[in-house]
């Protein structure tokens, strides 16, 4: 009896809204969020690690290692000493989610980030069993690094896959907050 009722029972406009963001957009944001926490002043990354649930496994920004305060490593890029920039210190982004997992398996699992990942990531994304990769932008696209990343994907069976309607959500999000170092302003106007 229950059953038939429910067959017949009318919404009478009481669906749901239909203007909500998709699951991509939603965990590309919070990539995007998560790049607002790094103290690079040229590059801001930021990755979100998804399982097959849409449950949040992970998240990471490129930043210091643990216990290093980062007014004590260099940020700049342009020296001709190495270690007088920041590439020998800086743990990227997509390391941290991985390490920052709040669960031990991550097989199977979807990383969204807002840098297409180097070749050393993409060896601890391989590792870590994620098999797909979804990025906003590919910047250094061309390079030894960015073509070594996209071999060993490739090889390993991770597909990778970029929108380009994750350009319009990050200028909209970057438009929408705004930090201000104890808390984000949202402009709704």
């Amino acid at each position: 009896m229950v059953d038939n009722e429910l067959k017949s029972l009318s919404l009478n406009g009481n669906q749901k809204r239909s203007n909500y963001i998709s699951w991509d957009e939603y965990f590309m944001s919070i990539a995007l969020l998560s790049a607002m926490r790094s103290k690079d002043p040229s590059t801001q990354v930021g990755a979100c690690i998804v399982n097959q649930e849409k449950k949040i496994v992970g998240i990471g920004y490129n930043g210091m290692p643990n216990g290093i305060l980062d007014d004590d490593v260099p940020w700049g890029k342009e020296s001709t000493n190495e270690l007088e920039n920041k590439y020998l210190y800086v743990c990227h982004a997509e390391l941290n989610a991985v390490l920052n997992r709040n669960e031990a398996h991550s097989g199977g699992c979807t990383l969204f980030t807002t840098m297409f990942p180097c070749n050393e990531c993409a060896k601890v994304i391989i590792q870590a069993g994620i098999k797909e990769v979804v990025y906003y932008s590919d910047k250094k696209n061309g390079t030894e690094s960015n073509q070594a990343a996209k071999y060993l994907f490739n090889k390993a069976g991770v597909s990778i896959r970029y929108d380009f309607m994750f350009l319009i959500l990050c200028v909209c999000f970057h438009r929408k907050f705004t930090p201000t170092n104890r808390t984000i302003n949202i402009n709704l106007n």
